[in-house]
């Protein structure tokens, strides 16, 4: 059984699930870009329709109310809200997010609101994108006028969602919008993204809400191959960059000494400005963490295959350390290729507890791509997913034994929806979306959750 109170809930992005790219004022974003440029995205998908959620959403919401759920994390479109990415908001976009929040009261569930999951204004990127400081200064400026707008209804926030993912993908590899492989306007991107959080913090604390405010990160588990002193330096370095850099960062207000070191050939961090840690390190009420996987590195020359391999041609996101391959650890894989290593949780969570400033930890997303089959008699059976986040859910409760305070967790995805550079081709959803209906359709996995749920706690194996 789970604490009283403990949080249960499923995760979704805008540009995943919401469609209607074009309607109600919604400027263009650097997804809507990005989809159009050839060979981007698996069999030439966009997210033009995607799971039509805009017009859908009172049906979803009903669908999270049959779940059980008690909250909902999900994330605003920024060029919705603001098209050109700064001055004054677009009424009708803002107004759906009113609607969905109220909808979501209405049926006695949370709503966890994300400020930006990676649809970055097409203006801002044109202007120079996060690699410009000042794209920082119009987040914060976007996300005062977000609270302002509705932290009368939404309690719970989080600013930017896997800074990581955003910085590396988009301008180290490209494999994610904007497209771009320029490893030192990654760094610049890595930092501004930490330095918009901390803004966003400072801009709504400043409106005296009764909020409370996260950051997220996703975190991984890093393993040596082996334990040769090259595999072992393998594992420091991405663990400095997929998790120290952003963890020290907003928790301790500093970034690593021997990710610094690391990175002196690309960049000697000329664009951190006195004052900035200190702004990225604002007081927070909460860190939500985003865990999938486990990473096994190794540093031997010439190194191994690359990890989750991106779906098109792309460069390596490992900006100062593209020289280090990823292996397979032996584990089973999700249809992403990312290995199953529900033990990963338990040390990321416990490391958190045991070597950074205590904060109320959540789980705000955890879940995995299978290939589902939609059975003639229109159900879905899927235990893999439902065993996927049976274990991860055991380990979430071992680590509350242990003293970490881990106080929700979240499920990604709620639904089917467009998997990025993947299209339509990967499926994470508890829910299935047949898309040229746009039918819903629970799978087991939604059914054993909901029962878990029901029950505050792990009453069954799943099947």
């Amino acid at each position: 059984m789970f604490p009283t109170g403990f949080v249960w809930g499923a995760a979704t992005s805008a540009y995943q699930i919401e469609g209607s790219l074009a309607t109600d004022g919604r400027g263009t974003s650097i997804w809507d870009t990005f989809c159009r440029r050839p060979g981007r995205i698996v069999e030439g998908h966009d997210a033009e329709v995607a799971i039509d959620h805009y017009n859908r959403y009172r049906d979803d919401v009903r669908l999270m109310a049959d779940l059980g759920l008690t909250a909902y994390r999900f994330s605003v479109s920024w060029p919705r809200i603001q098209p050109d990415g700064s001055g004054a908001y677009n009424a009708k976009g803002l107004d759906f997010y009113k609607r969905l929040v109220d909808e979501l009261l209405s049926y006695g569930i949370d709503p966890w609101l994300t400020l930006y999951h990676w649809d970055l204004p097409q203006a801002l990127e044109d202007a120079g994108g996060w690699p410009a400081r000042d794209t920082s200064k119009r987040f914060a400026d976007f996300a005062a006028t977000v609270h302002a707008e509705l932290a009368d209804r939404v309690t719970n926030w989080s600013t930017v969602n896997e800074p990581w993912c955003a910085a590396f993908l988009g301008y180290a590899s490209g494999e994610h919008a904007p497209g771009r492989r320029e490893p030192e306007a990654a760094l610049r991107a890595a930092h501004h993204l930490n330095l918009a959080h901390g803004l966003a913090v400072q801009a709504m604390r400043a409106q005296n809400r009764n909020t409370r405010i996260g950051g997220c990160v996703n975190l991984y588990a890093i393993s040596p191959a082996t334990g040769s002193e090259a595999d072992r330096d393998a594992a420091r370095r991405i663990d400095g960059m997929q998790n120290r850099f952003f963890l020290d960062a907003i928790l301790k207000g500093e970034y690593p000494e021997d990710v610094l070191t690391d990175l002196s050939d690309v960049s000697d961090m000329g664009f951190v400005r006195d004052g900035d840690l200190a702004t990225i390190a604002a007081p927070l009420d909460m860190l939500l963490i985003n865990y999938y996987s486990r990473f096994t590195v190794s540093g031997a020359p010439g190194g191994a295959l690359s990890a989750a391999a991106a779906p098109t041609d792309s460069g390596s996101p490992w900006v100062g350390s593209e020289h280090i391959g990823f292996v397979n650890g032996g584990r089973p894989v999700t249809a992403m290729g990312w290995e199953i290593d529900d033990s990963g949780l338990y040390e990321v969570l416990t490391r958190l507890h045991e070597e950074y400033p205590s904060l109320p930890l959540y789980i705000s997303e955890n879940g995995a791509a299978f290939d589902d089959v939609l059975e003639e008699d229109g159900t879905i059976h899927d235990p893999e997913r439902a065993s996927y986040i049976e274990a991860h859910l055991r380990v979430c409760h071992a680590a509350i034994d242990a003293g970490v305070p881990l106080r929700g967790y979240f499920a990604w995805s709620l639904m089917d929806n467009f998997e990025w550079a993947w299209g339509y081709g990967k499926r994470f959803g508890l829910v299935y979306v047949d898309y040229e209906s746009q039918v819903r359709t629970l799978k087991s996995s939604a059914l054993w959750y909901a029962d878990t749920i029901r029950h505050g706690g792990l009453m069954s194996r799943a099947q």
